[in-house]
């Protein structure tokens, strides 16, 4: 759907690229056709893992810094977030560039757009395709007032926009965190920590001598930085999926997510537990808190040899797995 509205833009005339120079794009997701743009000039910008793995694997380079001759702006889902990498645009592309701006319905690209109006920007466009819109704005206007800027929250974290739970620790974290108990091992795993709720919670416990925090997304790792300042923490900018530790763990603890992009996918949490009992003692645990609806009873009595619920409400299920069975 990207490419189609970007192979529009470009055949239209309403985005016209320099003849040189690097065209950096921001956020693209997995999968994302961006071959109307040839491979040698593009720029991938991106804090999530699996999205640069993805496009690494395929010959794409990463950023390398400004300037940038053009922007494509792939608007992300929080709205703070999408202002803020388009004042980013601004500031990183040579005066008067091409900023394009994409995104579906879905991901807000009305909000945006009227917002780009209100701020007065000149623009071409907006085009429409499949689902969504695209238009191009000049770099060089000032829109500082659209960075984004760190925020302390409830409890005395710090947060940004975009990250997940950006506003307050989220309601199943906070479960999790009470459940845990004493005793939870000497290595421990929070897998998909996010800013850090969890990790705070789990060097509370004694017994714990080594804690790895796993996270995909950058901006939420560099605030888990700044929440869990202690000398048994090692930070990992990883895919939880296939992050291998250097040693096994007694204990993971998580709260994995079940959402690409804004489509619930399941599988993705159950990822995340095949992940979490290859990463355990034979006698490991896992502790792990999700939405009460979700389908992870089954493949986690595959993994596990012994599966308990130690607590619900209305809205989540705390499970206590423990024993990972080992492939044959």
């Amino acid at each position: 759907m990207r490419s189609a509205r970007l192979d529009f833009a470009l055949e239209s005339g309403a985005l016209v690229l320099p003849p040189d120079g690097p065209v950096v794009i921001y956020r693209p997701r997995e999968g994302d056709d961006l071959s109307s743009i040839s491979i040698s000039r593009v720029h991938v910008a991106t804090g999530f893992r699996p999205d640069a793995e993805w496009f690494n694997a395929r010959g794409y380079q990463a950023a390398e810094g400004p300037p940038y001759a053009a922007a494509i702006v792939c608007l992300p889902r929080s709205r703070d977030a999408a202002r803020a990498l388009i004042s980013r645009a601004m500031v990183e592309v040579v005066p008067g560039g091409p900023v394009a701006v994409d995104g579906q319905k879905t991901d807000g690209i009305d909000s945006i757009l009227k917002d780009c109006r209100a701020m007065g920007l000149s623009m071409s466009g907006p085009l429409s395709k499949a689902h969504g819109k695209i238009f191009v704005l000049q770099a060089g206007a000032d829109l500082t007032g659209w960075d984004a800027r760190p925020r302390l929250i409830e409890g005395g974290f710090q947060t940004i926009p975009g990250v997940f739970s950006a506003d307050a620790p989220d309601r199943g974290s906070v479960l999790l965190a009470q459940a845990l108990p004493e005793k939870l091992g000497s290595r421990v795993i929070d897998l998909g920590a996010g800013w850090g709720y969890l990790s705070r919670a789990i060097l509370t416990r004694s017994s714990v001598a080594e804690l790895d925090l796993v996270e995909a997304e950058q901006d939420a790792l560099d605030c888990a930085q700044v929440n869990v300042e202690d000398p048994r923490t090692r930070f990992h900018w990883a895919d939880a999926r296939s992050f291998k530790p250097l040693r096994p763990a007694h204990a993971v603890v998580m709260n994995p997510p079940f959402h690409a992009g804004r489509d619930a996918d399941p599988a993705l949490g159950v990822a995340f537990l095949r992940a979490a009992a290859s990463m355990l003692v034979p006698d490991g645990t896992l502790w792990l808190v999700a939405n009460r609806h979700l389908p992870y009873h089954q493949p986690l009595t595959t993994l596990f040899r012994k599966v308990e619920d130690i607590g619900t409400d209305p809205a989540f299920r705390l499970t206590r797995a423990s024993h990972p069975v080992r492939a044959r």
